[in-house]
């Protein structure tokens, strides 16, 4: 995989991310990043979380379909999840895939503290929903620190079967803070 930044593939003569997909288990900084590269690229970002969870964290009607219609156009970034609901809708249309690495203790430190910040503080998250509270981390096998923990090795996975069957795909592979910020101040705003 690749690690270069946008300005070395300019160098180079690629052109720079237009639709740019971030990877990685739940809680290691998706849309931190995404949203970072809106902010840095001028990428339009779209966050998947708030476009599928309904009221009582159920499916929001019309999700592919709304998922179908930015993933159109000729410039978007987002978070690359519901794989389920989406089969490979995200990784055909995206010309960038940026795959946060990051160490397990660190991912996992993020994780367990953005969710104990969330659950203490009630924070809404999409249409009302909150993190339930802290204890069912003990009876809920898909409570999001053990999915965050098991999305590890499945995104891997993902990621290098993504890099296999698109051999046009740029991967981008950042397994620290410092490399992602190096990335993203790599990268040229679009006009």
């Amino acid at each position: 995989m690749t690690c270069d930044g946008t300005a070395d593939a300019q160098r180079s003569g690629t052109p720079p991310p237009r639709r740019v997909l971030v990877a990685g288990p739940a809680g290691v900084g998706k849309t931190t990043l995404a949203r970072r590269v809106e902010q840095a690229a001028g990428l339009p970002h779209t966050e998947l979380d708030a476009l599928f969870h309904g009221p009582g964290w159920t499916q929001q009607p019309g999700f592919v379909d709304a998922v179908e219609r930015f993933t159109r156009e000729p410039a978007w970034t987002t978070e690359w999840s519901y794989t389920t609901q989406l089969g490979d809708l995200l990784v055909r249309r995206a010309d960038t895939l940026v795959f946060l690495d990051h160490r397990a203790v660190r991912h996992m430190a993020r994780l367990v503290l953005r969710t104990v910040r969330r659950s203490v503080h009630h924070s809404e998250l999409w249409n009302g929903n909150v993190e339930p509270p802290l204890w069912t981390f003990f009876g809920n096998p898909d409570h999001i620190v053990r999915w965050g923990w098991r999305g590890r090795a499945r995104i891997r996975a993902r990621v290098a079967a993504a890099e296999r069957e698109r051999p046009g795909l740029r991967v981008v592979r950042l397994r620290s803070q410092r490399e992602v910020d190096a990335w993203v101040r790599g990268l040229v705003r679009t006009p």
